[in-house]
């Protein structure tokens, strides 16, 4: 322990360095417990921000000598902190130029197996509507899916149905709403609702400029793990993996895309791509974090695009700011089955125990649902009695 007779002000500092260690280590071990409630989950998110805290702490506590003291106590939460930023590190660094890229450079020239997206999340209560379709017009992306809109929102952004005329809308006031658009030709282009009953996902297929290929999309938009929106990340993770599945059983040429409330970091995220098959554009190309967009320094990527292996990566970009707590985010693929194999060499491949663990959250998140659903009818009849 620090010398009790030392200034006020060292005292202080060791105590303030103290606080801050313990909650890095905290933060740090809490997501591996692998439990749903929120307040576990939410230590997903800020991995870039732990390491910044830890390694601030760390330096802290070398300054005050905490190397030096008696009975090593000191040196060993040194330790443990030096274990938790090299950790942290192993988690993000996937997601910086520090490595390959998990799916490759486009190197075809053909504009007809180009295809470009747009995932923007326009927070339904933003008012700043001319902004966000300007950043829309002036990207021009082919498909583009916008998210938390309601009708005031579709009519904001109609004119995006002059130039992408197939739309597949599901405008709703409860922040869960959907708008997609098209300048490609639409087939089987429906709404689901695969978990939640006001939560819904975009289900279809896309033609390329090449008049000959179709693309399977998904657009989904699932609960966050949050105290106002779901106790636990259950029915998010539940959500994820039921497309992950239905991918899973299929071999055409795929594309995941929208706000996923969600890091590409956590276990559900690479449980997701493990099952699915599914490659992220991010992995050796850099964060891009979308949220939160008023603070620089709370960002981290919650807004997804995930290909299969028929595809590679002309641009990806994050878009200007739209006045929502969320960036858009761009990308343009081209279509390159030639090379799939090639690419399927860095996909993440799942074993029985993920196939099995997958299967156990869709089946717990369909059992929330329902006991969800049968507490609102306790209520209501309550109400009414």
């Amino acid at each position: 322990m620090p010398d009790l007779d030392a200034p006020i002000w060292l005292l202080i500092a060791h105590g303030i360095t103290l606080l801050f260690a313990i909650a890095s280590i905290i933060a740090t071990l809490l997501p591996l417990l692998r439990e749903e409630a929120w307040w576990i989950r939410v230590f997903d998110f800020p991995r870039l921000q732990i390491v910044f805290v830890a390694m601030v702490t760390l330096g802290a506590g070398f300054v005050l000598g905490w190397h030096q003291l008696p009975g090593y106590w000191g040196l060993g939460l040194m330790a443990v902190l030096a274990v938790a930023i090299v950790y942290q590190f192993f988690r993000i660094i996937p997601y910086t130029p520090m490595v390959s890229k998990q799916v490759g450079d486009s190197t075809l020239k053909d504009a007809k197996r180009h295809m470009s997206l747009a995932v923007m999340n326009v927070l339904q209560y933003n008012k700043q509507a001319p902004k966000a379709l300007r950043v829309l017009q002036e990207a021009d992306p082919d498909l583009i899916i916008v998210v938390e809109t309601d009708r005031w929102w579709q009519q904001q952004l109609r004119p995006l149905e002059e130039t992408h005329p197939y739309i597949c809308h599901e405008p709703l006031d409860n922040t869960y709403g959907m708008l997609f658009y098209s300048r490609l030709p639409l087939r089987d282009a429906q709404i689901k609702y695969l978990l939640d009953d006001d939560i819904p996902s975009l289900h279809t297929f896309v033609q390329l400029p090449d008049g000959q290929s179709w693309v399977r999309l998904y657009g989904l938009h699932p609960k966050p793990p949050a105290p106002q929106e779901a106790e636990t990340s259950t029915r998010r993770d539940a959500e994820l993996l039921i497309v992950g599945k239905e991918i899973d059983r299929n071999e055409e040429p795929t594309i995941v895309f929208g706000d996923m409330n969600d890091v590409a970091w956590s276990h559900t995220s690479e449980l997701f791509r493990r099952v699915s098959g599914l490659m992220d554009p991010r992995v050796g190309r850099g964060l891009l974090p979308t949220f939160h967009a008023e603070y620089h320094l709370m960002r981290w990527p919650l807004d997804h695009v995930f290909v299969s292996a028929h595809f590679k990566v002309e641009d990806m970009e994050r878009l200007p700011y739209v006045g929502s707590d969320h960036f858009p985010i761009y990308i343009k693929v081209s279509y390159e089955p030639h090379d799939k194999e090639e690419q399927e060499e860095n996909q993440e491949q799942a074993d029985a125990e993920d196939h099995q663990e997958a299967t156990e959250k869709i089946q717990k998140g369909f059992e929330e649902e329902a006991e969800e659903e049968h507490k609102e009818r306790q209520e209501k009849l309550k109400a009414t009695s």
